[in-house]
């Protein structure tokens, strides 16, 4: 099954000369999500991950089900002040500012294999920022998985861990 078929390009969202690559038509197909689902599952189990960090928000949609799937945990990778009780937080430079991500301070224990899973790499910055935050709590983390990867944005040079994406746009 080609998965691309069952992304639709989105012209000029969110702003003038972005396409944006819709992965709601992928979601609600049964039979491209369970295959989706099947591959990512075939990628990530390669590096034995103990938890799976999802990145706010579309990054749970795959993160979750996947652990499901691979029998590991799941946890929540979020935007400032989203998260109840203790958080540890990073904060990262953007194109066109800074962000911040945060974790709950008990999330991981040190140690533990985390991969962090997006559904989209674009240019590197989120997931970087993930796989720092993880580490500064002690994890380890052995890869990162997307479903799309925009290629010609070289998101993969700001990252130091393999990245895993089931399809990958030139342009």
């Amino acid at each position: 099954m080609e998965l691309k078929d069952h992304i639709r390009g989105i012209p000029d969202f969110p702003k003038p000369g972005i396409l944006f690559y819709d992965i709601s038509t992928l979601l609600r197909d049964a039979d491209a999500w369970q295959v989706a689902m099947g591959r990512m599952a075939k990628a990530v189990r390669a590096y034995h991950p103990d938890i799976l960090a999802g990145v706010e928000s579309r990054g749970f949609l795959i993160a979750a089900p996947l652990a499901l799937k691979l029998g590991c945990g799941f946890v929540m990778l979020r935007k400032r002040g989203k998260l109840p009780g203790a958080t540890v937080g990073l904060d990262y430079a953007l194109e066109y500012g800074t962000d911040r991500i945060e974790v709950q301070a008990d999330a991981i224990a040190p140690g533990q294999r985390v991969v962090v899973v997006d559904d989209l790499l674009a240019t590197g910055g989120t997931l970087a920022a993930g796989i720092a935050l993880l580490r500064k709590l002690g994890a380890t983390v052995p890869a990162a998985a997307t479903l799309i990867e925009l290629s010609f944005l070289n998101g993969r040079q700001k990252l130091d861990v393999p990245c895993e994406a089931l399809v990958s746009y030139d342009q």
